[in-house]
């Protein structure tokens, strides 16, 4: 699957143009490395590295979506790593400027 649509089907972009202009800017990554290209095929078990808004998520793929279905459905397609932010990769410590314990 190709990882704009892969972004729109898991909801964390609106819509195809938007995961792709995302994509473009060059901050997200594929098991570690940039993703500089729209296309590029991802598959279960690769983690994805998102910047939000807020925060960066950290995710790795346990199925791909069929659709763009609810949110829940969508939730059920990946698993969050570093969830807590116990590795100061997304934690509210490191944002503050404090050392992750």
């Amino acid at each position: 699957m190709r990882i704009d649509r892969l972004l729109h089907f898991l909801r964390f972009a609106r819509s195809r143009a938007l995961a792709q202009r995302w994509i473009a800017e060059g901050h997200i990554r594929h098991n570690g490395a940039r993703v500089v290209r729209q296309d590029l095929a991802v598959s279960v078990g690769d983690v994805l590295t998102l910047p939000l808004r807020r925060e960066v998520l950290v995710i790795e793929l346990v199925d791909l979506p069929a659709r763009r279905g609810p949110a829940s459905e969508a939730r059920a397609c990946y698993r969050a790593l570093d969830a807590g932010g116990t590795n100061g990769i997304a934690g509210e410590r490191q944002a503050r400027g404090k050392a992750p314990q």
